[in-house]
């Protein structure tokens, strides 16, 4: 899987691309990340790739002129992704969705946004991470490149825990413990010690119900409309 992001400060991904299951990911040859500096494309003073929008406001919006420039040249086929705070919200489904494809080019917003006619000739699809407004589209491209690249055969260790993470069918995860069995008068549940693998397992069914009605009503909600589908 291939991923191009395009972004005002490439520094940025220095660390979160070398560490973790990503860094390893792309030492193995399993996922490819190219981070490209949107900089080099301008032809501004200062090299600077923002300006003041037309009919006035109080921000500033990144030029097209460099973004033609830079996705002519490093765009090809790939799916192309902006990050921003009024794109759709991610979602696990989303993220399978995504996985299905082979390579992305991310354009990581900044300012209060970009000019409309890069969106318009370029971007397939418009994402946002949360309901909340961040310095830059860095930190979502981050979250995009490895949400969707945990779906890569061979980047999981346990590929299996997938199916029993958070949002799998609508539900949070299971509560997590490990040793020591009791710590300050607080115990690990005796059902996790009975090597009853099926009691185990609707104990934790039970638990991602219980904790999603109680966290997320609205995530419930559409477990159970998936429910009563499956049942009609």
């Amino acid at each position: 899987m291939k991923f191009t992001i395009v972004t005002l400060f490439p520094e940025f991904f220095e660390g979160p691309l070398t560490s973790g299951l990503i860094g390893r990911a792309r030492d193995n040859g399993i996922l490819d990340v190219r981070v490209v500096n949107l900089r080099e494309y301008t032809l501004a003073k200062y090299k600077s790739c923002d300006d003041a929008p037309y009919g006035g406001g109080s921000g500033m919006v990144m030029m097209s002129d460099p973004l033609f420039r830079c996705l002519d040249e490093v765009k090809g086929g790939a799916f192309t992704m902006l990050t921003t705070p009024s794109g759709k919200p991610l979602t696990q489904d989303l993220v399978k969705e995504f996985s299905s494809k082979d390579e992305f080019c991310i354009i990581c917003g900044r300012f209060e946004g970009i000019d409309e006619r890069v969106s318009e000739k370029y971007v397939d699809c418009e994402i946002s991470i949360g309901d909340y407004v961040l310095s830059g589209g860095e930190y979502a491209a981050m979250v995009i490149v490895d949400a969707v690249s945990r779906y890569i055969p061979g980047f999981m260790g346990n590929a299996e825990s997938l199916d029993e993470e958070s949002f799998e069918g609508y539900l949070l995860e299971y509560p997590c413990y490990t040793r020591p069995h009791e710590i300050e008068g607080l115990k690990v549940p005796d059902v996790l010690l009975s090597g009853n693998h099926a009691e185990i397992r609707k104990w934790r069914d039970a638990k991602r119900i219980e904790k999603t009605k109680r966290v997320r009503p609205d995530l419930y909600k559409r477990y159970c409309d998936e429910i009563d589908r499956r049942k009609a």
